[in-house]
């Protein structure tokens, strides 16, 4: 039997991705030891307030993990140990099965760095090393030093953003405000429910009885009472330290016809579905008012576009959303972001702006745009986001670092998010950051860039932590 002690070495050496002597000294010497400000992630906040200790390693690393649950049914494994009623341990087993098989793509890097990084297991996962894997992981997570909050400790964490609905107390975020955590975790304004349930008007109301409630306002029964609400929920949350807002769309709405909105709530608000000409203008108003209360705020507003989701209609019906049925979509995003950023710059009420794509043929679309709407207030006002979801892998960050380094600048990116749900998931900003260093080691090897270290290693610190300290002003 195969035991930790005898099975095979893992191969994270500490020059991991780093191919170059100048990438392996900006890295050890620059990069590695920067903090990490998780701007964007969808962090439980609940788990974080109870400093929840996990049981076993399934319940941390596999629960609600499509990344792996897509995996797993690629490689023929049964739904039932992906989101089924199999055991803690015969979900991991079946994962350690399935890891071998996912050489090339990100999860293979992801898993040993979280297992080295965490636990200290320098071994490949698979099916031998699987069961003293799994009780060497689970028996840890059950020590004090194992909590939710001594593992973000443990990852050098300053500061995490959650994503949050207007109608969410915040009541968790509260808890650990008063319960003194040394990281800073605030709200992120994300009020995507409120634009995009015009489309189902029974799921509209009820929302819309929730904000009632959440906002103190009571029945909100026109378009101007629908603002005021979010207005007042967007203070409420800048009270709380809130200081983004975020929204994950198809693509940017951009139909400016306040008339048309609010013909979509009375007729949504009646229980009718509105015309697709009132409900795109009710989106791409409330959007652009949500933008204008951001810039009021000096926010950052952040955008996540390009998502095709819930593909799988069967497995919707049986699992809901975000079970691992998304794909990346190919909608046109140009011309509708081009005039939704206008309209607001026309005014000067374009806030900070975060762009991310999920379909990497928009990258150069998206590394132009940010482009034409910099006014020199603040530098890298508008950025071009980190390679996310499908595209935070070597590939994908590489192709969108290099997209922005040739059209905008790279020495002012604000660099990694997690946008995870899992607290191991914080390894992948070291993953960004050796990435990042071989990119630059590698100009500097192939005569491209100078070999002026110190300046380098600025500019890696930089984008590793300083410019997103700077940037959002926390």
């Amino acid at each position: 039997m195969t035991t930790i002690a005898t099975a095979q070495k893992t191969f994270i050496s500490d020059d991991f991705l780093l191919r170059s002597e100048t990438a392996r000294i900006l890295y050890h010497d620059y990069a590695k030891e920067m903090p990490i400000i998780d701007y964007h992630c969808h962090l439980p906040p609940d788990q974080i307030a109870a400093d929840k200790q996990f049981e076993n390693i399934t319940q941390i690393w596999l629960y609600g993990d499509h990344y792996k649950w897509r995996a797993m049914r690629a490689n023929g494994i049964n739904e039932r140990f992906c989101t089924g009623n199999a055991s803690d341990w015969e979900k991991f087993e079946q994962w350690a099965i399935t890891v071998p098989y996912t050489m090339r793509n990100p999860l293979y890097h992801w898993t040993h760095l979280e297992l080295l990084r965490y636990f200290d297991i320098d071994i490949l996962l698979n099916k031998d090393s699987a069961r003293e894997i799994y009780e060497e992981c689970s028996a840890k997570l059950k020590q004090p030093d194992f909590s939710v909050k001594n593992l973000l400790k443990r990852m050098n964490v300053k500061i995490i953003c959650t994503t949050d609905d207007p109608t969410d107390p915040l009541s968790d975020h509260q808890a650990i405000k008063d319960g003194g955590f040394d990281i800073k975790v605030l709200p992120t304004f994300r009020p995507d429910k409120a634009m995009l349930l015009i489309d189902s008007p029974e799921e509209f109301n009820q929302y819309l009885t929730k904000l009632g409630e959440t906002s103190g306002l009571g029945e909100i029964n026109t378009y101007e009472g629908l603002l005021a609400a979010l207005q007042n929920r967007h203070d409420f949350f800048a009270s709380m330290g809130g200081k983004l807002s975020d929204h994950g769309l198809e693509h940017i709405y951009a139909t400016f016809d306040e008339e048309a909105a609010k013909q979509a709530f009375i007729a949504a608000r009646n229980g009718q579905r509105p015309s697709d000409l009132q409900r795109e203008a009710f989106k791409s108003m409330v959007l652009f008012e949500t933008a204008k209360m951001d810039h009021a705020k000096t926010w950052t507003q952040q955008f996540h576009l390009g998502a095709l989701r819930n593909n799988n209609a069967r497995m919707l019906r049986e699992l809901g959303p975000d079970t691992g049925w998304d794909s990346i979509g190919d909608y046109s995003q140009a011309q509708a972001m081009s005039k939704f950023l206008n309209k607001l710059d026309s005014t000067d009420q374009l806030a900070k702006t975060i762009l991310y794509n999920l379909n990497p043929a928009d990258n150069e679309v998206l590394a132009t745009m940010t482009g034409n709407y910099n006014d020199g207030t603040i530098a890298g006002k508008m950025q071009f986001g980190s390679g996310w979801w499908y595209l935070d892998q070597k590939d994908g960050m590489e192709r969108q670092m290099n997209a922005l380094s040739s059209m905008g600048l790279l020495s002012r990116f604000v660099g990694m998010l997690t946008d995870s749900r899992s607290f191991l998931s914080y390894p992948r900003h070291e993953y960004f950051r050796r990435i990042l260093c071989n990119l630059i080691g590698n100009d500097v090897e192939n005569g491209e860039l100078p070999n002026d270290i110190p300046w380098l290693g600025k500019l890696v610190e930089d984008i590793s932590y300083r410019n997103a300290s700077n940037y959002f002003g926390f």
